[in-house]
């Protein structure tokens, strides 16, 4: 594997000195690294020991808590009916045609951090849904975001709601019912910056990139995308160059400015893309059953068509890339100067984020069995959540070591990805939420 010039690895050295963040205000967190490092969390819990508390969460949501000051966000959507539950692990059959014809109620909870009391719980809506989901997925499964005056609740099909910390609504969008693929449903989570949100919905009848007002819902832009159904969320680069909004897809991973002009485009994906990228900049995609899973190294300052040719490996822009590397569902996470990639089926390899050189190869966790959320980091550890709602602990660095396996109730099922605030993990499953916090 060629690396092109020395200031490409400049570039892609990892930043150690992340500090333990004291607000985790969107899907993994500040930066959507997943990392925190100075947070002191503990290596060992149960459903009592070392939990601070844990609160009961009506309905069902698969959206991971965010955190600003002394909230937790977090949405649900409440069954009226006998819903189905899901099974637990890696099947295929999960698709479901027929949406139910109970009444459901789409809410957004606001919790203490200090004591996981509901502050409030609002209902945006409620009807029976218009749409079938998968049965593992859920009508909750898009993760709010807060700029730490108001916090977003995106609900894919039904829209997305504004309110301030006492849980006033401020203003509010719907959306237009689209078709996804199989009728599995949405789960890209939206983003902030700089007074923006933006959106994408990648769905089977027309995908699109949008940018609203965050101070009153105008849509202030749109751009249509050649897409297909994809479940991943975007991101916002703010990189030595300039800022660019990055969308993975299954026929191009595109880079916009923040005005919807194209800036940039690579083809190669798996044919689904759930994998959130984040800085500096890596992007994968890996379908189960897709010879294509890729993770990419990408450097700033690109224009036009930057895919990779059959017999290589990096360019001019992607600095390296693993073809076959991808995780399906789970995001992959660097911490330190290695990218660590987590399998859906309990498997854990680990790359040279600057290189893409394998550090160590597959891994397995043991009786790990199935993985949806992503990793998240602290302390010189790594934190990898099963569906079955057991955390496994890697000691971080150039050799594995599981230094822990902490089982929660039997009746838990996780595919949220947790947060990391101060010293405190927030686990969310099915039906409650953990705050996990050491001996103090």
């Amino acid at each position: 594997m060629q690396i092109h010039c020395l200031p490409a690895l400049l570039l892609l050295t990892v930043n150690l000195s992340v500090s333990a963040a004291d607000n985790w205000p969107r899907y993994r967190g500040p930066d959507a690294m997943g990392v925190a490092e100075d947070a002191q969390l503990p290596d060992a819990w149960d459903t009592s020991k070392n939990v601070e508390w844990k609160s009961d969460i009506p309905g069902r949501g698969w959206s991971s808590p965010i955190v600003w000051g002394n909230r937790v966000f977090l949405t649900t959507v409440v069954d009226s009916g006998n819903a189905e539950e899901a099974k637990k692990g890696l099947y295929f059959g999960g698709n479901r045609n027929k949406a139910s014809k109970d009444i459901h109620e789409w809410r957004v909870l606001c919790l203490d951090l200090t004591t996981g009391d509901v502050l409030w719980n609002e209902v945006v809506h409620k009807a029976a849904p218009e749409n079938s989901i998968h049965i593992k997925n859920s009508y909750a499964s898009e993760t709010p975001v807060t700029d730490g005056e108001f916090v977003y609740a995106y609900f894919g099909n039904v829209g997305v709601f504004c309110f301030d910390f006492d849980g006033k609504l401020q203003w509010k969008k719907p959306f237009d019912l689209v078709r996804t693929r199989y009728d599995w449903g949405t789960a890209s989570s939206p983003i902030l910056h700089n007074g923006r949100l933006y959106i994408v919905n990648d769905n089977e009848e027309q995908s699109y990139l949008v940018a609203f007002d965050a101070s009153n819902g105008d849509e202030i832009w749109r751009v249509n995308r050649d897409e297909g159904s994809n479940w991943a969320a975007p991101f916002v680069w703010e990189n030595e160059l300039r800022t660019e909004l990055i969308t993975p897809g299954t026929g191009k991973t595109r880079a916009y400015d923040l005005s919807g002009k194209e800036l940039y485009q690579f083809g190669g994906a798996s044919s689904i893309t759930i994998a959130t990228p984040y800085a500096k900049l890596f992007v994968s995609s890996g379908y189960i059953i897709d010879s294509k899973k890729p993770i990419w190294a990408i450097q700033p300052g690109a224009s036009g068509d930057i895919s990779l040719k059959p017999d290589e490996t990096s360019n001019e822009f992607v600095t390296w890339c693993q073809k076959g590397a991808g995780p399906y569902n789970p995001s992959t996470i660097v911490y330190g100067d290695q990218l660590y990639v987590l399998l859906d089926r309990g498997l854990v390899t680990s790359y040279d984020a600057r290189t893409g050189k394998p550090v160590y190869g597959r891994k397995r966790l043991p009786n790990g069995r199935a993985f949806t959320s992503s990793p998240v980091a602290a302390n010189g550890r790594l934190y990898f959540v099963n569906e079955f709602g057991v955390t496994f602990v890697v000691k971080a660095g150039s050799e594995y070591e599981l230094l822990a396996e902490n089982a929660l109730s039997e009746d838990d099922m996780c595919m949220a990805t947790p947060a990391i605030v101060g010293d405190r993990l927030l686990i969310r499953t099915d039906a409650r939420i953990y705050c996990v916090r050491g001996a103090r």
